[in-house]
């Protein structure tokens, strides 16, 4: 007897959107934290300012991508 394919428990509408905007808000900050930095130190210095919140923007983006993924593919149930 076959036992019936379980599958994940899956992330809410509402959450992933919100995780979007968070990703939208961390690369727009990360630009102007960059833009804004530039005008009073040097650009290497404004670039590592700003590279923390660019890197969180793609692992956000990574993230997101993997669940929008599974939902798709019909592994994780988008609720």
């Amino acid at each position: 007897m076959k036992r019936p394919r379980r599958r994940l428990s899956g992330v809410r509408r509402n959450t992933f959107v919100s995780r979007a905007l968070l990703l939208f808000a961390l690369v727009a900050a990360s630009f102007v934290v960059l833009g804004f930095s530039r005008l009073v130190l040097p650009y290497r210095v404004a670039r590592l300012l700003a590279a923390p919140l660019l890197f969180a923007g793609a692992g956000l983006a990574v993230v997101l991508l993997a669940q929008a993924t599974l939902a798709a593919l019909g592994i994780v149930d988008a609720d």
